[in-house]
């Protein structure tokens, strides 16, 4: 009996396959380096296609996959292939001064005494939605110091930009597979992400229109905008400051003005609330250091060390970007004795870097076994104003209130759970009682 043409077809695929991944494997073999003396840092097996991707598949917290994978490899510089994608994973300028940062402080300490009296006036019995309230907060600090007033689109701003963080979370197909357009179309991520995008320049669009009308009606000192305008009237920078790249440029501010720090404060509240002799103890520094006065300002921070030990192991368990911003390697490179190929994604796990035990181990980059701000000429340009405003809100919130979990909670029961995306923030919103002990100052 004469077989159909497609039964032929079938049967030929079937036979072809095993061929074609073998000659994929060869291939990607030699194109790490397999046959050309390159040595290539370990790395856990890989298939054909995808890579290293089975290793990542039902883990969706990816620093925490990559830091057990390196630790059943013994391996602190770690090969993947993530898809397409070969990964290496290795566990201040005038706009950002220190005198531009200390200029802002009237800013932060204005709007964390708003939310002292908006938390003071919750009614009896209602618990606060902390970690909503430090996100406003956070938001309108970093606006305020960029335009020079609140923006009116700023709860439309605070969803775009969890839109935005939620595209660039985890790895998606268009990025492992940059190669086929058929994927890219598939995963409809470059869409998503051009419509977010048009979004966010539209709202920055609308911030520069509103900083204009702010500037025309008050007098007030320089803001950031101010700095970026001025900057490119001067033209003093090998490559002209266009009013995209200026957009650009705020919109990374805002973003990164407000998620990371906003997180790292949701999670300081979190952990003290689950270790309440912790958080006693950073109160009674607190209380015994302002003895009474009606408002924390920042003159107060300096003597507060308790306080920013907290704020250091805060930044140590929960990281806001636990794998920092990925790098491309621009030419090939030798790290720890292993060979990295020209255009390598790498990834630095910070969240795994060896715990300091050393009290003198600080954050600013130079200690690498602490770099929750990264390090190196590409640091976090806003560690200051991320400090500034972390520091205040935070002992404003311990020194005026004290804090009870609702529905009866114990700390032991308290929800820890991550949530997922570049930056790490608390799955579920803290919610809290707040008992008043320090009544703040009117703001009226």
């Amino acid at each position: 009996m004469e077989q159909p043409a497609f039964y032929y077809l079938c049967l030929l695929l079937a036979l072809l396959l095993p061929l074609l991944l073998l000659l994929k494997l060869l291939k990607n073999h030699d194109a790490a380096g397999g046959g050309g003396g390159v040595r290539l840092p370990p790395g856990p097996w890989r298939l054909p296609v995808i890579g290293s991707l089975h290793h990542l598949i039902g883990k969706p917290l990816v620093h925490r996959a990559l830091t057990d994978l390196a630790r059943r490899l013994d391996a602190p510089l770690m090969y993947l292939k993530l898809g397409e994608v070969p990964v290496v994973v290795a566990t201040v300028v005038e706009l950002l001064s220190a005198r531009r940062v200390q200029s802002f402080r009237h800013v932060r300490e204005d709007e964390v005494a708003r939310l002292v009296a908006d938390v003071a006036a919750t009614p009896a019995g209602e618990a606060v939605n902390v970690s909503r309230r430090i996100a406003v907060l956070i938001a309108d600090s970093a606006v305020r110091s960029m335009i020079g007033d609140r923006f009116t689109r700023r709860d439309e701003f605070l969803v775009s930009l969890e839109e935005g963080f939620k595209l660039v979370s985890g790895f998606n197909l268009g990025d492992l597979f940059p190669s086929s357009p058929f994927v890219g179309f598939v995963s409809g991520m470059a869409r998503k992400a051009q419509a977010n995008h048009r979004k966010s320049f539209e709202l920055m669009d609308c911030a520069i229109k509103q900083h204009e009308e702010w500037r025309a009606k008050k007098e007030m000192e320089e803001d950031l905008v101010d700095v970026l305008l001025r900057v490119q009237k001067e033209g003093a920078l090998d490559v002209p400051l266009t009013m995209g790249i200026i957009k650009a440029v705020i919109l990374e501010l805002f973003s990164a003005g407000s998620e990371t720090s906003a997180t790292t404060l949701q999670w300081a509240m979190a952990e003290l609330m689950k270790h309440p002799e912790v958080m006693k103890k950073a109160q009674a520094e607190l209380r015994g250091n302002l003895n009474g006065k009606p408002k924390v300002t920042e003159d107060d921070l300096a003597h507060m060390k308790y306080m920013k030990l907290v704020i250091k192991e805060t930044l140590r368990l929960h990281l806001a970007a636990p794998l920092l911003l990925p790098r491309e390697a621009g030419e090939s490179c030798k790290i720890l004795g292993y060979d990295v190929p020209k255009g390598t994604t790498i990834f630095v796990n910070a969240w795994a870097i060896e715990r300091f035990e050393c009290a003198t181990i600080d954050f600013k980059g130079t200690d690498f076994e602490y770099i929750p701000f990264g390090a190196g000429r590409r640091i976090c340009p806003g560690i200051m104003f991320a400090q500034s405003n972390i520091e205040l809100t935070l002992a404003a919130l311990l020194y005026h209130f004290d804090w009870e979990l609702v529905d009866g909670l114990k700390p032991s029961e308290l929800d820890m759970a991550e949530g997922t995306g570049l930056t790490v923030r608390k799955k579920n919103d803290l919610l809290l009682h707040p008992i008043i002990r320090v009544p703040p100052q009117s703001t009226q």
